[in-house]
This record gives C-alpha cells, structure tokens and sequence, in this order.
C-alpha cells in the first residue's frame, strides 16, 4: 500500500470520512496563501490540495479561474512553491498535502524533475487532470520510483471501460469527479444526464482497490453525510475559496467546521 493510501486507511479507522481542502498557491498573494495553508494545518485538516496556477484551468469554475488568473499577476515558480509546501509538511505532520495543477506549467518544470522535488518536500500526490493516462507511462515511472501517487479522475460521464481501467490503476486514491461539469456552480447542472451519486461511486467501489475521494460541488453537510461510508476522502475547493473570499480565514475554517465536526 503506497504511503498515501496507508495515510488515509490510518485514519480512516477514527474518521467517517476525512477532509481535503482546496488552496491556490499565489492568492491574492504567495505569503497570504501560504497563512491560509498554515491555519488549515493548524486546524487539523487531513489533506491540503494546493494549486499551482495555471492561466487556462479547465476543469475549474468561475471562482477558481479568477484566484488562478490573479495569481498569476505575480512571478510564480514551481521549485519554491514546492520548497515552501515542503516547510508546512514538515511542521505539521498530522496532514498532507497533494500538489494539483495543469499539464502544461508541469510539463515545462519536467515531470521526472516534478516527482523527485515533491519527494524531496513531503508532497505525496499529484495530480494533473489533463494528462491522460495512455501518455503518463514516464510520469507514472518516475512517481513510482520517487513513492508518489499519481491521482486519476473519474466522472459521472467517464466511459465505463475506461472508468475501471483508471480504478484499477488508482494507487493512493482516486479522484471521483461527483457530477459533470467544472468545480463550484457548475452551468452545466441540469443540462446532462444525471447519473445516481451512490450508483455512480458503487461502480467505482467494484474497480478500486484503493480510496475514493469525491469533490466537485460540495458545500452542504448534508452533501458530506452522504458520502460517509461511500467514499473515504471529501474535496471542498470552490466552497471553501467563496468562504474565504468573504470572510477570510475565520469564514473558511467555519466552513469546515460546519461541514465536517
């Protein structure tokens, strides 16, 4: 069992389901985004997802875009994006953190580069929702020599065959996608067919061995009680940066409180 997978399956045993918190690296600034990881740690979260930008990310929605585009006002780079993850995985072992961005700033830093630096600083999973797996044969190697899991997605519109290969090649966990779409409000709510949540992560469930995070919209309680026993991992992102950009850091750990106590 990959170190991520041991880390959720631990705790797992003493949680009904276990919270991962959406972060854009950069936003509004670094040293700002890098307070907001800090207080999450310090509040006990289990997975920190931080984003490293990217000007064209198309899996999310409007409030995700916007944090994305106005970090990119600023000189980012990956090498000390990871340095600085590094330091919080260090202070604050209770939690992880997955590194998320896009295919392209990744590609540029050189994924081989990119999983020996996420060993380097405690960064245990990567994911990249654009990069199909057929072409992540040297990704794939290179997270496998470094102890780093690659993360795959799934929709409620993934093909069948194609949603159990990625199930069944899902190490430390996979990403279920829980409804069509992009993340947060979604216009294309009502527009596709919908397919039964439960169905939906039942089927995943028959193909995958390892844990299942779902994300995608969630913002409810109820929404979250609806997955326990279903799933092991919630992913609240574009409801926890609304918070965020209402009230700040009190508004976004309230949130949490709310969804997860």
């Amino acid at each position: 069992m990959s170190q991520l997978a041991t880390f959720i399956h631990e705790k797992r045993q003493v949680k009904p389901i276990l919270s991962m918190t959406h972060v854009v690296y950069g936003y509004p600034t670094v040293q700002e985004s890098l307070d907001w990881m800090e207080r999450l740690m310090q509040e006990g979260v289990d997975f920190i997802e931080v984003q490293f930008p990217f000007s064209d990310p198309v899996a999310d929605g409007p409030s995700i875009v916007a944090a994305c585009h106005k970090a990119l006002e600023q000189e980012l780079d990956v090498d000390t994006c990871l340095s600085e993850l590094g330091s919080l995985a260090k202070k604050y072992t209770q939690s992880r953190i997955v590194l998320m961005s896009y295919l392209n700033p990744m590609y540029r830093f050189g994924l081989d580069k990119l999983a020996k630096r996420a060993a380097e600083e405690h960064v245990i999973g990567l994911i990249l929702p654009d990069l199909p797996i057929e072409q992540a044969a040297t990704y794939q190697a290179a997270c496998k020599a470094n102890n780093i899991d690659p993360v795959w997605l799934v929709t409620p519109v993934t093909p069948p065959a194609r949603l159990e290969m990625l199930a069944s090649q899902a190490s430390g966990f996979l990403y279920c996608v829980a409804r069509s779409g992009v993340t947060g409000h979604s216009s294309h709510e009502g527009k596709v067919k919908n397919t039964s949540l439960d169905d939906y992560l039942a089927h995943i469930k028959q193909h995958a061995s390892a844990p299942m995070g779902v994300g995608f919209g969630l913002r409810e309680r109820a929404q979250i009680e609806q997955l326990i026993g279903k799933a092991d991992v919630a992913i609240l992102g574009s409801a926890l940066l609304d918070a965020y950009n209402q009230g700040g850091q009190d508004a976004g750990i309230k949130l949490i409180n709310d969804l997860f106590d």
